[in-house]
């Protein structure tokens, strides 16, 4: 398996550090709001990524934080009248409704950054120990980029004009930087905004410790990849590895994988354009497996622009798989026990072509789109060649492997088993609701979702029943 490390800008072949494990780091979001779709691109690839290397046998430790203190979390808070931790709990509980909607798997571990500020303290007195970081006047904690020789290394930067450049960026308050380019460990407490005790002062860390105190935490000292979108290449991950291998002396991720940006009708994704969708504006409109199969349509390095029509496109391929599976299945209710027929065996071989293909398109930095497109030669040999004539041995086997290969990208291809009675019990609540609000729009979009996915409703004289077709 070869990934492409944004560190030495090339293909590498994974070695994992542990023989048989993996260590991922995945930076999570900030919970202020709903997450976005640019914020599900990340979440959705390298869920995929983690779900193939335990495909592979890989026992993958998984790490995604909720960065839970931050100046927009306060600023919706203080707008509220509440505490910081209201707003962020909130979203962190609609953050996961979201994941779960989009069938990204939980990490193995997702702290909280209110919950490491012992762990911020520790590291950052580190620095200062061993010189990389300095406290200035009001008990701002600086870190020192020019005591740390390799800055720049990840975004390929020359710190020269990295430098040059930042001098007429700086900002009020800024001025008591040694070098323009330091960057805030630890800041003082401002008025209305929560802080913690430190040796330094009351205040709150910055944002780039956080990450690199729950890696080290969670993780250990050195991991095998650390993953998020590419605009957090620098500063952000840039200041990671400053800080992580100033302070534990080791380099800090072997390899660092970025997904590239998500477009809207191929403009720039903008709340004040207009062209801003959360997660759950599009699961007004469409089931959450259309976006995870629209999302990994592309390679996750590839820019990806998102449209009503690329999302029809995608709904509509979607379909293919599940239709398939879904004769499959019709097939096998009426199909005759025994093994396969020779010339059965003869195609279950052919097969076994369309998953090689599969492994070696996934095996090749995980390249989805070609992945999907194996999955869709795999049902396009099962249409033709499974038939009522068909052995129950050989449609198992067809339809068995299509589910694990689209379950290896999230995607449920077999959605018999997709809705708990409790969803289906919440989606009939709902259409309830929105007829009482004289909302039939909504109470007719319900009945078609849930006929779409094998759920068939009646309204009877003791309330609305419901039945599997």
């Amino acid at each position: 398996m070869k990934v492409y490390n944004t560190l030495s800008k090339r293909k590498e072949e994974f070695v994992p550090l542990k023989d048989g494990e993996v260590s991922m780091y995945v930076c999570g979001p900030t919970v202020y709001n709903l997450i976005h779709i640019g914020n599900a691109r990340p979440m959705i690839v390298f869920d995929t990524a983690r779900r193939y290397m335990e495909h592979k046998g890989y026992r993958v430790n998984y790490v995604s934080n909720f960065t839970d203190v931050d100046d927009k979390i306060i600023k919706k808070a203080n707008e509220e009248g509440v505490d910081a931790s209201v707003i962020s709990e909130r979203y962190i509980e609609e953050c996961k409704k979201d994941m779960k909607g989009l069938n990204v798997k939980p990490a193995t571990v997702h702290p909280k950054a209110t919950e490491e500020i012992g762990g911020m303290i520790e590291m950052i007195q580190t620095l200062i120990d061993k010189g990389h970081a300095y406290v200035a006047e009001d008990g701002t904690v600086y870190f020192s980029t020019r005591s740390f020789k390799d800055y720049g290394k990840l975004s390929h930067k020359n710190l020269d004009d990295l430098r040059s450049g930042a001098r007429s960026l700086l900002v009020s308050g800024e001025d008591q930087k040694q070098d323009p380019l330091d960057f805030v460990l630890w800041k003082p407490k401002k008025e209305g905004e929560p802080y913690w005790e430190s040796p330094w002062c009351q205040g709150r860390p910055g944002w780039h410790i956080e990450c690199s105190v729950m890696s080290r935490k969670y993780l250990g000292e050195q991991i095998d990849i650390h993953a998020g979108g590419e605009d957090l290449i620098f500063p952000h991950h840039e200041n990671e590895i400053a800080q992580s291998e100033a302070a534990n002396d080791k380099e800090f991720a072997k390899y660092w994988l970025h997904n590239a940006f998500l477009n809207i009708d191929n403009h720039k994704m903008s709340k004040s354009a207009g062209n801003f969708f959360t997660v759950r504006d599009i699961s007004e409109k469409y089931d959450l497996q259309v976006l995870r199969f629209f999302m990994l349509s592309a390679h996750y390095r590839s820019p990806l622009n998102f449209s009503a029509e690329l999302m029809e496109a995608a709904k509509n391929s979607l379909e293919r798989i599940t239709g398939c599976v879904g004769n499959l299945n019709f097939l096998l209710e009426r199909a005759a026990d025994g093994g396969m027929t020779e010339e059965e065996q003869e195609d279950a071989k052919q097969a076994e072509t369309y998953t090689a293909q599969f492994d070696e398109a996934m095996d090749d930095d995980f390249n989805t789109a070609d992945a999907i497109a194996a999955i869709f030669d795999l049902v396009k040999f099962a249409n033709t060649h499974a038939s009522e004539r068909s052995t129950r041995a050989f449609l198992t086997a067809l339809r068995d492997e299509i589910v694990t290969l689209a379950d290896i990208c999230g995607l449920i291809a077999d959605r018999k088993e997709e809705l708990l009675d409790a969803d289906v019990e919440a989606l009939i609540q709902e259409r309830q609701d929105a007829r009482k609000a004289k909302n039939f729009a909504r109470a007719d979009e319900i009945r078609d979702i849930l006929a779409a996915r094998g759920i068939i409703l009646e309204d009877t004289r003791e309330g609305v029943k419901w039945k599997r077709a």
